[in-house]
């Protein structure tokens, strides 16, 4: 009997080490995700603002705590010349299958912010059981319970 299965996998070969941790490396400083913005919240890292990027009244139904409200298609050049160059944006929608937060991080990078996307959005922030805060009010992360990362 022969074994006539090609791998998937190695259809492709791996990337040469080198190579592989540049684009890795190259992947962490466009992406972040919610256990690690949890951590920076946790700990009062002062050099992230998080940013809802959807509407104002998504933002009010359920949002990350500390979170700024402000929709992509809000985004303007004189709103964003408004945000402060020092510091490090984290973009954020509902999660797969929305494309605000590219949008937002798009728009926020084309005005010389420094921003990354927070991958999942607020459904991966969800999946791993963090606070959401909802009203108009941004609220305040509280290092609450949650179920360790595993990571």
């Amino acid at each position: 009997m022969t074994n006539e299965y090609q791998s998937a996998v190695l259809a492709f070969p791996s990337a040469n080490p080198a190579t592989m941790a540049s684009a890795m490396y190259d992947k962490l400083c466009y992406h972040t995700d919610a256990w690690d913005v949890a951590q920076d919240l946790t700990n009062g890292i002062a050099n992230i603002v998080v940013i809802d990027t959807r509407s104002f009244e998504h933002y009010c139904a359920g949002h990350i705590p500390g979170a700024i409200s402000l929709p992509h298609k809000e985004m303007t050049p004189e709103r964003l010349a408004e945000l402060d160059t020092t510091l490090i944006y984290i973009a954020y929608c509902d999660g797969i299958g929305c494309n605000g937060s590219t949008k937002g991080a798009w728009k926020l990078a084309s005005a010389g912010l420094q921003v990354k996307e927070l991958l999942g959005g607020l459904d991966f922030w969800r999946r791993d059981q963090h606070p959401i805060q909802t009203g108009e009010q941004m609220g305040s992360f509280e290092s609450a319970e949650t179920v360790a990362c595993g990571c």
